[in-house]
């Protein structure tokens, strides 16, 4: 069967989003410098995001509370009320960001669009990744926009009941084997790999995926010419 929709991750698949966590980190780790070495503080800081991704979920606005509860801990809050304002400084610039496209996507996004039905598929904070989307100028090339709270099989199965298409119509692109490949798998879709150079600690996983409906390109140009042979 050829491939009816075709769904994209948007953070670091569409355009760059964990440099700016990483750069966060080391500002955020200057700020306690005299309580904890650097290495120790980025650990603590991803202790305290795993711990209350239940809570916050994804986002810079979940990242930012982490920090501020990292800064308390690591501190034994005896931190000045004054870092609290720098770290929420560090949040705020963070959602201020230029949105920076990655190389070819909206070349790829054109040629495709007509030819398939396409999704954005990502999760993350509502009002971040609208703004993102919004900011990107890729909106026009989406049939459908699902912004998840998390990327998990029944949410994959959520995502394509809506769509009403089976899930050998479907193929999902994004640069986490975790979120957006193993899922998409599990419930019968197609999905391809298109790895970044940063990636989050959390999505990484411990094993190699070999399995006929999965692909791994270098760049998102070599991924439409695959699905166009599919």
């Amino acid at each position: 069967m050829p491939i009816k929709v075709i769904a994209f991750d948007a953070d670091d698949t569409l355009w760059l989003n964990e440099p700016f966590f990483r750069e966060a980190e080391e500002k955020f780790a200057s700020l306690l410098e005299d309580f904890m070495p650097e290495h120790a503080i980025i650990k603590e800081l991803y202790r305290t995001e795993i711990e209350n991704l239940q809570l916050y979920g994804y986002g810079i606005k979940g990242f930012m509370l982490s920090m501020i509860e990292t800064a308390m801990k690591i501190s034994e809050h005896k931190m000045p009320i004054s870092l609290i304002d720098k770290v929420i400084k560090i949040g705020r610039e963070m959602l201020e960001k230029p949105v920076e496209l990655l190389p070819g996507v909206e070349e790829v996004l054109k040629s495709l669009n007509g030819d398939y039905r396409m999704v954005l598929a990502t999760k993350g904070d509502l009002l971040d990744q609208e703004r993102k989307l919004k900011k990107s100028g890729l909106e026009k090339y989406f049939h459908h926009i699902e912004i998840m709270s998390e990327k998990k099989v029944a949410d994959f199965e959520k995502l394509i009941h809506h769509l009403d298409v089976s899930p050998s119509d479907f193929v999902m692109l994004g640069n986490s084997l975790k979120s957006d490949i193993l899922p998409v798998l599990e419930i019968g879709g197609h999905a391809i790999h298109i790895p970044f150079h940063i990636t989050w600690v959390h999505e990484q996983i411990d094993h190699e995926i070999k399995h006929e409906r999965f692909a791994e390109v270098e760049n998102i140009s070599l991924a439409a010419d695959l699905i166009r042979k599919m």
